[in-house]
C-alpha cells in the first residue's frame, strides 16, 4: 500500500487478442509503484480483459490467458506462471478475493512474506495472508 496510496485512476480494455513482454528497472522514483528499487521480466497474452486501479483500490476480469514473471529486489525475489481459463478479481489496499479456475505454479519470498502455489493451489503468508484452490483465492 505504501507504493501505491497516491496512484491515480487508470483504466485499461483489451476487448481482443493481447500479448505483452517486457523488462523494466525502476527504482528510488517519487512516483507510485517506483519508489522501491527492483528488476524483472514478464510476459503474458490473452484473449479479452478489462481492468482498472485508483489508489488502493484495484478490480480485474479476464479470459482465458497465460503469463509469466519474475522479479528481483531489495525486498522480494519472486517467479510465477499462471494459465487462466477465466477469472475476476477486487482488492482493497490488503484485502481481495479472486474468483476463477487457474493453475498458478511457482513461489516468492521476501520482507513481506512467503508464497507458494503448485496448479493453483497453495497460500501465502505475511503482510499478505491467502489461501488459493484452483485459481480462486481468498486475501486476508
Amino acid at each position: 500500500m505504501t507504493d501505491t496510496f497516491d496512484r491515480p485512476l487508470n483504466i485499461i480494455v483489451e476487448s481482443g487478442y493481447y500479448a505483452k513482454q517486457g523488462s523494466y528497472a525502476p527504482g528510488f522514483e517519487e512516483k507510485p509503484g517506483k519508489r522501491i528499487p527492483r528488476a524483472g521480466y514478464f510476459t503474458e497474452a490473452g484473449v479479452g480483459r478489462a481492468r482498472a486501479e485508483f489508489s488502493v483500490l484495484e478490480a480485474e476480469a479476464k479470459g482465458p490467458n497465460a503469463s509469466y514473471d519474475t522479479e528481483f529486489s531489495v525486498v522480494k525475489v519472486r517467479a510465477m506462471a499462471r494459465a487462466e481459463v477465466a477469472s475476476a478479481s477486487a482488492k482493497a489496499g490488503p484485502v481481495g478475493v479472486k474468483v476463477g479456475l487457474g493453475f498458478d505454479t511457482g513461489a516468492s519470498a521476501g520482507e513481506d512474506g512467503v508464497e507458494a502455489k503448485f496448479l493453483g493451489t497453495g497460500f501465502s503468508i505475511g503482510q499478505k495472508n491467502s489461501i488459493s484452490l484452483l485459481g480462486s483465492e481468498h486475501k486476508l
